[in-house]
């Protein structure tokens, strides 16, 4: 109906980029402080937590990834990918207090694996969790180029540019602190682009009755079955990888507001992305947008029927989203290099430094890539095989279990996924693709399904084999392997002393 001009496309987005970087600034300038570059322990309340975690939840991918999904696998698959995004909020709730005990000063959960497992295992569980950091950066990247395409006909290349100058400048100034800041305007954005959006498409879009019915939206399906056990496994195994959740956990000030932040956030975070997915259905049944299209960008091709200054009013709340996610992603990163490479020995210059040299790399790839959901598999299916394992080190009978088994059964695990997919697919080729998920999640077999099985399973028996071949190499050769546990401790989740490789 309404497309924004070349020139009013400009008009939006330049000032925009200018006001954030000159705010952000002055406000990461007065906040500024060492002690809270890489870290804030100790310092919000349950609402302000609630809103951190709300926003670390919601970058400019859900804006895609959503309605595609409600597109792909109907209502069914929606309300899982709802669910299984909300639900996770509760690790953190769970977990953080456990790990508090024990890392009162630590904010990343590679900080507990280290005096668990020792440094291999926290320097194992460090490149997982900065690979999916840096994955998830490139996947905002690539959203917000979809965005910019497909909002107004500006090149993307010099939007994501400019993005990523002005979050590296406003990130160095600051580190993790101004982060907190730019959640609370990510989350004031959301709410407006929602009631913004929402008025403008119950006011523009007509939906067809006629199209409801045989689209098949709204009957369960195969892949919406599949999806409660891929969805499931997928994100609550990858959140451990989030430093940023870890971050915001570390830093509510008691157990009782960082449990009122995350059921704040959980409730809220079901609304919010459930209106989101529902404008993949409401493209298909207004006719602008074919049923299982992964290609489609429904939430884009529903906002392009209505008015141009919608458009302008979402291109505006789109450049903010993603920079504020951006930044989040950037400082978590940062951090996390900081304590899990340098032990925050790092000197805030060289921090600073840091915070530019990493978006050199998610500049490049994110110009490239193009499926959003490919990129969160990737690093899903990591997560499911090494989480598992890892996990069981907060169970009291699991207390002589070492990094032998966390790392052997996490690698064991990616391994029975090669084999499994090289015997379903009569292919090690295939196999090998099933690695990264390269069919996709939409795929019309039992690929993804079987990967996400084999994964965890794989990991949890290779690490009980190798438990068992050390057990028997100790018994046989006491001190050949030089392995301390916590067999020693007789308290529920008491997570010391270390176990250690060497």
């Amino acid at each position: 109906m309404g497309e924004l001009s070349y020139v009013a496309a400009n008009a939006i987005v330049w000032p925009t980029y200018a006001v954030m970087l000159m705010v952000a600034s002055v406000l990461a300038y007065r906040l500024r402080n060492v002690r809270t570059f890489l870290s804030a322990n100790g310092t919000q309340k349950a609402v302000p937590l609630a809103l951190n975690f709300i926003a670390s939840g919601l970058g400019c991918g859900v804006l895609l990834a959503y309605p595609q999904m409600a597109n792909v696998a109907g209502l069914q698959g929606l309300l899982v990918y709802v669910l299984t995004s909300a639900l996770p909020m509760y690790v953190f709730a769970f977990f953080g207090p456990l790990i508090k005990q024990t890392c009162p000063d630590g904010f990343v959960l590679t900080e507990w694996v280290l005096r668990r497992f020792g440094r291999v295992a926290a320097l194992y569980l460090s490149a997982c969790t900065m690979l999916t950091l840096y994955l998830f950066m490139v996947s905002e990247i690539v959203s917000l180029r979809l965005a910019v395409e497909a909002l107004s006909n500006i090149k993307p290349i010099p939007v994501v540019i400019v993005q990523c100058v002005v979050t590296t400048i406003y990130t160095a100034i600051g580190g993790f602190h101004i982060s907190f800041v730019t959640d609370s305007l990510q989350a004031t954005v959301v709410l407006l682009l929602l009631i913004v959006c929402a008025a403008a498409v119950g006011t523009s879009v007509k939906v067809d009755p006629a199209r409801i019915g045989p689209s098949g939206l709204l009957r369960p399906s195969r892949l919406g079955w599949q999806l409660v056990y891929i969805l499931t496994i997928a994100i609550f195994t990858n959140d451990f990888f989030m430093s940023g959740f870890w971050l915001r956990t570390f830093a509510a000030r008691s157990n009782r507001d960082l449990l009122i932040g995350c059921s704040l956030a959980a409730a809220l975070l079901a609304i919010v992305l459930l209106l989101i997915g529902v404008t993949g259905l409401l493209a298909v049944w207004a006719g602008y947008a074919p049923v299982a299209d992964a290609e489609s960008a429904s939430f884009f091709l529903l906002i392009a029927e209505l008015p141009a200054w919608v458009n302008g009013v979402v291109l505006a709340f789109v450049v903010v989203l993603s920079t504020c996610t951006l930044d989040s992603f950037q400082s978590a990163l940062v951090s996390t290099v900081s304590n899990d490479l340098f032990r925050n020995r790092l000197r805030p210059i060289y921090a600073r430094a840091a915070v530019a040299v990493v978006m050199v790399p998610v500049v490049v790839v994110g110009l490239l890539a193009t499926d959003i959901l490919a990129i969160y598999l990737i690093v899903d299916l990591l997560s499911a095989a090494v989480v598992p394992v890892m996990l069981l080190g907060f169970w009291p009978r699991f207390a002589r279990m070492s990094a032998y088994e966390v790392i052997g059964g996490g690698l064991g695990g990616l391994l029975c996924v090669f084999i499994f997919g090289a015997i379903y697919y009569h292919s090690a080729r295939e196999g090998g693709r099933l690695l990264i998920i390269a069919n996709g999640l939409y795929a019309d077999d039992w690929g993804t399904f079987g990967a996400m099985v084999a994964a965890p399973v794989g990991s949890l028996l290779f690490a009980g084999i190798i438990f068992l071949v050390r057990s028997a190499i100790l018994r046989a050769r006491p001190g050949l392997l030089k392995v301390r546990s916590r067999a020693d401790s007789d308290k529920p989740f008491a997570l010391s002393p270390r176990t250690s490789l060497t």
